[in-house]
């Protein structure tokens, strides 16, 4: 199969209002320049692809009152490939929206499946560990998610227990998934890590097409006969309105939930290629470059002084001084400075309310 079947699915509806001040409703963290690299952290989500799928061939789910920034974001990519979702579903729905679509145009579709705002720092081993999943499920009913091997004892995210004993006949570096398990408290995920087929969930997907239509059939059966009935409506001016009349009717669950907790055929490829999803300010400091004193400044004028362990992002050309301080987030966004403890950055969404 060549790599014109290959099909690259971003999910863009979150509101990332953890990144306040830097990210509001109105411009959720997905669409912001959060690493001062010139690029959003969608437009980064792109590129990392590089040529393994087309630019024809990029879908983003969004939510409608985004579909204008995307555009705007991703000029090259088919305005037509910008799928909006009429209120937030969780993941399930997204995917089986956009899994119905693309089966319209290209029944041999080979699909990976991406959140908007994580990021990578390997793009070589990422472009590497991709190109193998995606070989693997072209012909196969295989679901495949990518576990990331873990650095810490992390307990914002969810770990897949891999079955290292049962790897693959097809590629001996994929194996069964045993369990996926949920975020766990410290003393649990100090367990996890000191094993070896523990890794962490990515939220990254590949499959084929059929595979993940099939699974929608056996396990939602629901929804998928929702999005089989808007066959008819796909690619048509009158989509949208269908979208707006059905999309409602699903329930609100998260594909992990809905269909990876279920299905037989799940396997898991361990991966190593500086992934983090930047849920938090803290996981933006220990992903970014950081000076002798533990700082990450992210802007053009910062000036630190006496000051350890601090993530400063202030990118609209201030000059901005710090003085004397140990473990604080400093961040601002037009007429909002947030000065917060990094410990007690959980409470960012009642400041910002």
């Amino acid at each position: 199969m060549s790599r014109a079947n290959n099909h690259l699915v971003i999910m863009a509806g979150g509101v990332g209002s953890r990144f306040w001040p830097m990210s509001t409703p109105e411009k959720p963290k997905q669409f912001i320049d959060v690493l001062g690299t010139g690029q959003t952290l969608l437009q980064l989500t792109v590129l990392r692809f590089g040529d393994l799928v087309q630019p024809e061939n990029v879908w983003v789910v969004t939510n409608e009152k985004y579909a204008e920034t995307v555009h705007e974001q991703l000029p090259d990519m088919p305005r037509r490939n910008i799928l909006c979702e009429p209120c937030r579903r969780n993941t399930a729905p997204c995917i089986a929206y956009v899994s119905w679509r693309i089966k319209s145009i290209d029944p041999k579709a080979n699909i990976v499946v991406t959140p908007s705002d994580h990021i990578v720092t390997n793009i070589q081993e990422f472009q590497r560990v991709i190109s193998e999943c995606m070989d693997f499920t072209q012909d196969s009913d295989a679901i495949v998610t990518l576990g990331m091997k873990p650095t810490r004892p992390e307990t914002g995210y969810g770990y897949i227990q891999a079955d290292l004993s049962a790897a693959s006949l097809r590629n001996k570096k994929i194996f069964r998934v045993d369990s996926f398990r949920e975020k766990p408290d410290l003393a649990t995920a100090e367990q996890y890590i000191q094993k070896n087929n523990y890794f962490w969930n990515s939220g990254l997907f590949i499959w084929n097409v059929s595979t993940i239509v099939n699974a929608f059939r056996v396990y939602q059966p629901k929804m998928a006969k929702i999005f089989e009935a808007m066959i008819p409506v796909y690619g048509t001016d009158g989509e949208q309105e269908e979208v707006n009349r059905q999309f409602p009717k699903c329930e609100n669950i998260s594909v992990d939930y809905a269909i990876m907790e279920k299905a037989e055929e799940i396997f898991v490829c361990p991966a190593d290629f500086g992934w983090s999803d930047l849920g938090t300010w803290g996981s933006l400091l220990t992903q970014s470059h950081r000076d002798l004193y533990g700082n990450a400044a992210i802007g053009p004028q910062i000036s630190l002084f006496e000051t350890h362990n601090c993530i400063i992002h202030t990118t609209q050309e201030r000059r901005v001084v710090v003085q004397g301080l140990d473990g604080f987030i400093v961040a601002e966004n037009d007429d909002t400075l947030l000065i917060c403890k990094l410990s007690e950055e959980q409470r960012i969404k009642q400041f910002s309310e």
